[in-house]
């Protein structure tokens, strides 16, 4: 098992220096918890060999930190790049592997000429011809839904495929989301900037090599289920260990579409060449209506009660804006009745709200509650 203290020491000294520490920070997203307040609340709340579980997983911060210390994860995540990412970092394919599979999908590159030159003009200003011919063979023939190989390969271009100018795949753009089309265009066009001319294959080879410079991360079999916590939540009940812990942060009320927010990494996985703003389902947009996201985290946290045994620790964390913090508290109280809840206050530099850009934000908030 690992040596925990020795792992979050080499967190908070910011270094990259286990495979853990390597392989917890894959994969930008919004939303996320701290590795190493994932591992405090891991470690306290839970004892190796308990079950957590996470019906909000994300990019699986808390799935991740439980299997990295002998824990059992289980967790839920309706985003695709986040299960991708999530699913991958808990259980890695071998790097050689992933190399040669990298290689196959550069020598299909030659296949999509046609229908490289038949992407929207976005992409051309976007990608240069070989890394537009590149990622459609590796959108087309990447199975990272089923196969642990073409997942990883999938996670880490996913990764690369957009951000700052000589780091990324793509023209100049942030890493963390993608933007408008029209709004990058004339960003670039005003500017002068052209794709990066670059071989695909040969920028992403130093990409893998560095992600598994101190190996994989050694974790304990967990699962992280591809879909709606309020229809996958009950196929869990049966098979499921009850959870000592529940840990989770559930999407807040309001602050971002996270379909919109990736729509370019959403293409690379199939989805459309273009930035839809519909939600995908009816829990995969920028919340809006109050009653439908007061009545998503009853759901949820109700079937998450039935996965927990009488004496867990429910640990969320949540937002300080009003509805978010009001419809979090209520569904926690329906759902845990007996437990005693405890409020405990975040900074605000670590705040979802704020990330997103409202100047109003006023931080976050962690209920803890636990059995009476």
């Amino acid at each position: 098992m690992l040596d925990a203290c020795a792992h979050c020491a080499d967190r908070r000294d910011g270094g990259y220096q286990t495979a853990e520490r390597r392989w917890a920070g894959l994969g930008p997203y919004y939303a996320m918890f701290p590795a190493a307040f994932a591992d405090a609340t891991v470690l306290r709340y839970s004892e190796p060999g308990d079950s957590i579980l996470d019906p909000f997983a994300g990019r699986g911060t808390s799935i991740f930190s439980a299997a990295i210390h002998d824990r059992v994860g289980v967790g839920v995540e309706l985003h695709p790049v986040g299960w991708v990412y999530a699913r991958t970092k808990v259980h890695p394919a071998p790097q050689k592997k992933v190399l040669e599979r990298l290689h196959r999908i550069g020598r299909m590159e030659s296949r999509y000429g046609d229908a490289a030159g038949r992407l929207p003009p976005f992409f051309t200003a976007a990608f240069s011809s070989p890394v537009r011919r590149f990622l459609l063979a590796a959108r087309k023939n990447l199975n990272w839904r089923n196969d642990r190989v073409d997942r990883t390969l999938m996670a880490l271009l996913l990764v690369s495929l957009h951000g700052k100018a000589g780091a990324a795949l793509s023209n100049q753009m942030r890493q963390t989301k993608a933007m408008s089309p029209d709004y990058a265009m004339r960003w670039w066009a005003d500017r002068e900037m052209r794709p990066p001319r670059l071989d695909p294959v040969t920028f992403i080879e130093p990409k893998v090599a560095w992600r598994y410079a101190r190996g994989i991360p050694h974790t304990r079999r967990s699962v992280i289920r591809y879909g709606d916590s309020t229809r996958l939540l009950a196929r869990l009940s049966e098979a499921a260990p009850r959870a000592r812990l529940l840990f989770t942060s559930p999407p807040y009320y309001g602050v971002t579409n996270y379909h919109y927010d990736q729509w370019l990494r959403i293409w690379l996985l199939g989805g459309p060449p273009t930035a839809a703003r519909q939600p995908r389902g009816p829990h995969a947009g920028k919340f809006s209506d109050q009653i439908a996201y007061g009545t998503l985290l009853t759901r949820v946290f109700m079937q998450s009660a039935r996965l927990c045994r009488r004496d867990a620790t429910v640990y969320v964390r949540t937002s300080d804006e009003p509805v978010t913090y009001a419809a979090t508290r209520s569904s926690l109280r329906a759902a845990f009745p007996t437990h005693e809840l405890v409020r405990r206050n975040r900074p605000v530099e670590h705040s979802q709200t704020r990330l997103f850009g409202q100047s109003s934000a006023r931080g976050e908030v962690d209920l803890v509650l636990h059995a009476a």
